[in-house]
């Protein structure tokens, strides 16, 4: 059983199209990063996944039931993001105890040590901490909670680097010990492809790709050399960036799907080939046109 399936799924607010025919499935125990633009649908999407808006078209099944307004659904998935809000009479201790009777998984030895060890102030009240102490406590209630499915929708906001990156540690660490579904949305791909197994990425509202993390890593090669030489050799390809250095210089990234003869002559020819780093990839295959923001001062 798929923990996730979206079947051809739209959804409409007024005349705006924010989610446009997406179809995906997501399997049991995997971390998927959801990854595009602002305004590409991520939050919407997430959203109709957790249960809080119903679809305009299509069908979304979580553990193969509906998941809008499912209390078996709410009971066992968390939606992790900087808008989470709590009754604001409870200060963070009080709300880690509510938090222990609702989510049948919570590991309360865990979320205390992590209170702990982030220095938080257990008399403190959620709404009156900083964007980044917000965000910190957050995803300590999403972690702790163990559910089935959790998703954090962009939920580092106003950390700085040094808890990010132990944030993304613990994340991997509670995750090898205790698997289950995490769909991830971020804007900062290059700090979490270590800890993705997948990548969904969403152009548009709609489906651009989605692939394994490691298939990502090698769905394109960047050549880099003089411009005849490269529109030579990567003539009839799918060229997916071109960027121009001067008059006679350009770098053109293209769909890794050739014979590696092909690549060896290019060489030869004295073009310089290169990896793609997968955030770079994801911006290009989310551009609206091949070149970028290059584009407007042609």
């Amino acid at each position: 059983m798929n923990a996730i399936e979206v079947q051809n799924v739209s959804k409409l607010y007024g005349g705006l199209k924010a989610l446009d025919q997406l179809t995906f499935t997501i399997v049991p125990n995997t971390i998927t990063g959801v990854i595009g633009r602002n305004g590409a649908g991520k939050t919407t999407l997430l959203k109709i996944i957790s249960g809080f808006y119903p679809v305009s078209s299509g069908e979304v099944r979580v553990f193969s039931e509906n998941p809008f307004n499912n209390l078996k659904i709410s009971a066992n998935l968390i939606f992790v993001d900087d808008n989470m809000v709590f009754p604001p009479w409870l200060n963070l201790a009080e709300i880690l105890k509510a938090s222990a009777s609702f989510y049948p998984n919570w590991d309360d030895e865990m979320a205390k040590r992590l209170f702990d060890y982030f220095d938080l102030n257990p008399k403190q009240l959620h709404h009156h901490l900083s964007k980044g102490m917000k965000s910190t406590f957050n995803i300590i209630i999403g972690l702790s909670s163990r559910c089935p499915i959790t998703i954090f929708d962009e939920p580092t906001t106003g950390m700085d680097a040094a808890i990010r990156k132990d944030f993304y540690k613990a994340l991997l660490k509670d995750y090898i010990a205790h698997p289950r579904t995490i769909l991830f949305s971020s804007h900062l791909l290059n700090e979490i492809d270590t800890i993705l197994e997948n990548v969904l990425l969403i152009r548009n509202g709609s489906v651009a790709l989605h692939k394994p993390i490691d298939d990502l890593k090698e769905y394109a090669v960047g050549v880099r050399g003089k411009t005849t030489l490269v529109e030579q050799v990567t003539k009839g390809m799918e060229v997916i960036y071109v960027e121009e250095f001067g008059d006679d210089y350009i770098y053109s990234v293209v769909k890794d799907v050739y014979p590696e003869a092909t690549w060896l002559e290019a060489k030869k020819l004295g073009l310089e080939l290169s990896p793609v780093a997968t955030e770079d990839l994801c911006v290009y295959l989310t551009a609206k046109n091949k070149g970028g923001i290059n584009d407007v001062f042609n």
